[in-house]
């Protein structure tokens, strides 16, 4: 619960960052700067940056996880929350099992099932709900197409899961990837940000406290996340995608005052059914590496 809600409480700042005239581009740098600062010197202290592990599979891991875990999703997501509901983005981004299993399955890394498949399908559903005309799940029914770009978020991290799982690189640490990663998404969104614009510089005013505060709530819920993977497993720290997803539209209904149509809670209420059904039965023999 509380890691769930350390993350959903993301979605709400960064819109809250948007309305104060940050562009997508421009959070998203800010926030791998943040986590690059914060957990470099973390690593610094604990002296396992000079350890840091620099062959050629995990150089590769980095680049990967930088550009499909940091860069490019936090883009997709945050240009999303710049014109949806920040409770509708937090529901679009929790669909990442949805699309981590056809992955899977075209890989030939999980087997078919029927029972995971309707998951799919209802993950399907859920996004069909959002952007069908006439629902009313939109403010604006002409803003179905961020949904879709909202969606990216979540098929890009499913690839990195993807690669991750399959990366031959041990050698580093999850935080050490993440940082590794982190410092990658600088040097991809730097330029972005410099031919496209949306960086404003910080002025330390209520847009910059969110952008802070969400970095480091992201952060520490990673860490988290991380300890409750190792301590309990992966099946049962898969449901952390219910309480972020919950979390996420109970916070922005709080401090934003969101308020939602009955298909948007429909769509929520599908989306939970979906991942029930596409979350494995058994825990597998070892616990699963965490996404980083």
């Amino acid at each position: 619960l509380a890691i769930g809600g350390a993350w959903g409480l993301s979605a709400p700042l960064v819109k809250t960052a948007t309305q104060e005239g940050h562009g997508a581009l421009g959070i998203a740098l800010w926030s791998a700067v943040l986590s690059v600062l914060v957990l470099g010197g973390f690593l610094t202290f604990g002296g396992q940056l000079r350890r840091l592990p620099v062959d050629a599979a995990s150089l590769r891991l980095y680049a990967v996880v930088g550009l499909l875990g940091i860069a490019l999703p936090q883009w997709a997501s945050f240009s999303g929350t710049t014109h949806l509901p920040a409770g509708i983005m937090s529901i679009i981004v929790s669909l990442v099992p949805v699309f981590t299993l056809p992955l899977a399955l075209l890989l030939r890394t999980e087997r078919f099932s029927a029972r995971r498949l309707a998951g799919v399908a209802l993950g399907a559903l859920a996004i069909i709900l959002l952007i069908a005309p006439g629902a009313g799940s939109l403010p604006d029914p002409s803003l179905w197409v961020w949904v879709l770009v909202g969606a990216l978020a979540p098929l890009l991290y499913a690839f990195e899961g993807m690669y991750v799982a399959a990366s031959e690189a041990r050698g580093a640490s999850a935080v050490q990837v993440f940082w590794a990663g982190s410092v990658v998404a600088v040097l991809v969104l730097v330029p972005l940000v410099w031919a496209f614009g949306g960086l404003r510089p910080p002025a330390f005013g209520r847009g910059e406290a969110a952008i802070a505060t969400a970095g480091l709530m992201s952060m520490g819920a990673f860490v988290g996340y991380i300890a409750l993977l190792r301590h309990a497993g992966a099946v049962f720290g898969a449901q952390v995608a219910y309480t972020v997803t919950g979390s996420g539209v109970i916070w922005a209904m709080v401090l934003l005052g969101e308020r939602y149509s009955f298909w948007v809670w429909a769509a929520l209420a599908v989306l939970f059914a979906g991942l029930f059904l596409v979350q494995p039965r058994h825990a597998p023999a070892e616990v699963a590496d965490v996404r980083t």
